[in-house]
């Protein structure tokens, strides 16, 4: 699930904090980028539990309209496609998510207003609409999800600053958190019951590797990538800088210099694209400009061979 574009954004902000706080502890600053990226997952894991208690905050409402003193036909008869979801029922059950979320403390039982506000969004929201005109199926319900993170949940202001208020550590994550629950839900099959397997924190060992490996090439090596980066800063005065470019040039040249596998125009858009998000607006302009200087310089002595 922590795909390689979540791993860049939280090195280059562990790297900055580092360099911030001056303590100069790589090992701490290790594990404090390991955890970052669980408390990644932690996220990952809320947002599907979220699921299961929106639709029992909605059963609990629907129980609220028929024991009021007063009851309306409404109140009597409710709409029950929400609370009969079947894909919802099926994430309520899912072995995966109970164990991890039994096994780190993820848990909205402090959040019922949230849930609130959530499911209010939901049943105002077009798709709710759409949704009770659709097919009674499984596909239906399983769809009806995926469309309410994509059309409700996700870029929606309120939910973003409840999140980034709830967990430091979330604050840079969640648009892309939501993408991966996404792609779990539409990913799910009615016939796997409560077995369906969700997305694992690394695919596979490599990407624990690269973590380590990028993370430690940055800082190891700090010294000499900034001694490059500014030979090749012309015009412009290391002091007027922002610091996260300066960051950001010394990962992109730890991934240069020491992954072979990954092209070198693949890192260069990585960490522009970054340089737009996390810097200035010029910064994109400036930090290709000087890479592509020292990635022609580190060429011509030989010391990288990949394109």
């Amino acid at each position: 699930m922590i795909n390689r574009v979540l791993i860049r954004i939280k090195v280059l902000q562990i790297v900055y904090a580092y360099y911030q706080k001056g303590n100069n502890d790589l090992r701490v600053a290790e594990n404090e980028l390991l955890l970052s990226l669980r408390r990644s997952y932690d996220l990952y894991h809320y947002l599907l539990l979220l699921i299961v208690e929106v639709t029992r905050m909605y059963e609990h409402l629907i129980e609220m309209r028929r024991n009021k003193y007063r009851p309306t036909d409404e109140d009597k008869n409710p709409d029950m496609r929400m609370l009969n979801n079947r894909f919802a029922a099926q994430i309520a059950e899912n072995e995966a998510l109970r164990k991890y979320c039994g096994e780190h403390g993820i848990s909205l039982a402090d959040d019922r207003d949230f849930i609130r506000k959530v499911l209010d969004m939901i049943v105002k929201s077009d798709v709710y609409r759409d949704y009770l005109n659709g097919k009674d199926c499984y596909e239906t319900d399983r769809d009806f999800w995926r469309h309410v993170f994509r059309r409700v949940i996700s870029n929606n202001e309120f939910i973003e600053d409840y999140l980034e208020e709830k967990s430091i550590y979330w604050n840079e994550d969640i648009d892309i958190i939501e993408s991966f629950v996404v792609k779990t839900i539409k990913r799910f099959d009615e016939n796997t019951g409560s077995n369906h397997d969700l997305i694992p924190m690394f695919n596979n060992d490599d990407d624990y590797d690269y973590v380590i490996k990028l993370f430690r090439q940055t800082l190891l090596n700090g010294e000499e990538y900034r001694g490059r980066i500014n030979r090749h800063m012309k015009n412009w005065e290391s002091e007027r800088v922002a610091n996260m470019d300066l960051v950001i040039m010394q990962v992109a040249l730890a991934e240069i210099m020491h992954f072979p596998t990954i092209p070198i125009n693949v890192s260069l858009n990585e960490y522009i694209d970054a340089a737009k998000y996390y810097s200035t607006p010029k910064s994109s302009v400036f930090i290709n400009g000087v890479l592509d200087s020292i990635i022609n310089e580190l060429k011509s002595e030989k010391l990288l061979m990949k394109n």
